[in-house]
């Protein structure tokens, strides 16, 4: 029977049966599932949650590229990666690890700048290799093209002029052409039919989706609570239905906000439902964070409150617009305001609502 055994395909999942098996009773010697191995493409990409999923859309090009190919991916994000996508989804830890470096790759990618991303492409083994390694003591570029993304995240002044997007940089990393590859998400469709409660809630009324908080890295991204409570009022005014949306950080937020305009808070909930519940809105409104890239990839339409970052780093797929304040930003990429009256206060709750009824036209 042994000799039988397809080491080779995608489905082999080394000590248990594999899908096919499991679902059909296949096996190896009398199975048309068999799907020979093309490439073994390892992708590193830690991050946070927001940065995994804006990573994906490499994954589209690798399977239109190499449709057998068996993608191995290392994150601190799992929950968010789509299951039938990736073959084989690893946390950053010791037993992992040790397995992912004594095996064989064709292509390797690390787009972290961290020293475990970089050292781990330097000891993995791959025929080709692309993003950031370690090399003396210091991170270092695997290839050449990874030098733009490596030298804007090194100098402010020099990454304040650059027009690419993410998705531009990340392709030409691995010596591609980004072409308009979608996000991948891990949407459950089943846990997103139990929010279409909503729906009956809103009585017909178009769901505005309100993300109030934006983690705690980088608090000068956050727009001012009496700002959401008059956005709030025009959208009730204005015949949409507001839903606010976060998670344990904006509880107390999102508690006080509902208290003082009635609008519906469902609560918080775990990455997967909170993708879910947001499947059922029909815009989002948010300050850039992990909210923004998961409206990308549930394809909605969005208005995106910028102020600290480069408006050219982020891809909307023409589905969205990117409001600044009018008076611009002085503290780049910064967690501190360097101006008494912080910059998103310039950022009109009547501005964010035109952009909205314009989207939903």
């Amino acid at each position: 029977m042994i000799e039988h055994l397809k080491f080779d395909c995608r489905y082999f999942r080394g000590h248990i049966p594999c899908t096919p098996n499991k679902l059909r009773n296949k096996v190896c010697n009398a199975c048309d599932e068999y799907s020979p191995i093309t490439k073994k493409i390892l992708i590193i990409k830690l991050g946070a949650i927001g940065d995994v999923i804006r990573t994906t859309p490499l994954v589209v090009r690798f399977r239109k590229l190499y449709p057998d190919c068996h993608i191995t991916w290392v994150t601190h994000s799992p929950d968010v990666l789509p299951t039938d996508q990736v073959d084989v989804i690893v946390r950053l830890e010791f037993a992992s690890i040790y397995a992912v470096q004594n095996q064989q790759f064709d292509i390797a990618i690390n787009l972290d700048k961290e020293t475990e991303a970089c050292s781990l492409l330097k000891d993995v083994n791959a025929n080709e290799k692309y993003g950031f390694t370690w090399e003396n003591f210091h991170i270092a570029l695997a290839t050449p093209n990874a030098e733009h993304k490596l030298i804007t995240g090194l100098f402010d002044n020099i990454s304040k002029t650059n027009t690419k997007n993410y998705l531009e940089e990340i392709f030409e990393i691995c010596h591609l052409t980004f072409e308009g590859e979608p996000y991948l998400l891990n949407y459950n469709q089943e846990l997103a039919k139990k929010w279409q409660s909503i729906r009956t809630k809103a009585d017909g009324k178009k769901i505005v989706g309100l993300n109030t908080g934006c983690g705690k890295r980088w608090q000068t991204r956050l727009w001012p609570d009496d700002y959401w409570v008059k956005l709030i009022s025009m959208l009730k005014d204005g015949g949409f239905y507001p839903v606010l949306l976060g998670g344990s950080d904006e509880h107390d937020k999102n508690t006080s906000l509902t208290y003082k305009t009635h609008a519906y808070y469902p609560g918080h909930y775990s990455l997967q439902e909170f993708i879910s519940l947001t499947s059922n809105c029909d815009l989002i409104v948010t300050q850039v964070s992990m909210m923004m890239h998961i409206a990308i990839g549930l394809k909605k339409p969005m208005v995106l409150m910028n102020n600290i970052f480069n408006k050219h780093e982020f891809e909307l797929y023409g589905n969205g617009v990117i409001v600044e304040p009018n008076s611009g930003c002085d503290c780049y990429y910064g967690n501190t305001c360097k101006r008494d009256k912080p910059c998103m206060n310039d950022l009109s709750p009547e501005k964010i609502f035109n952009h909205i009824e314009n989207l939903l036209k």
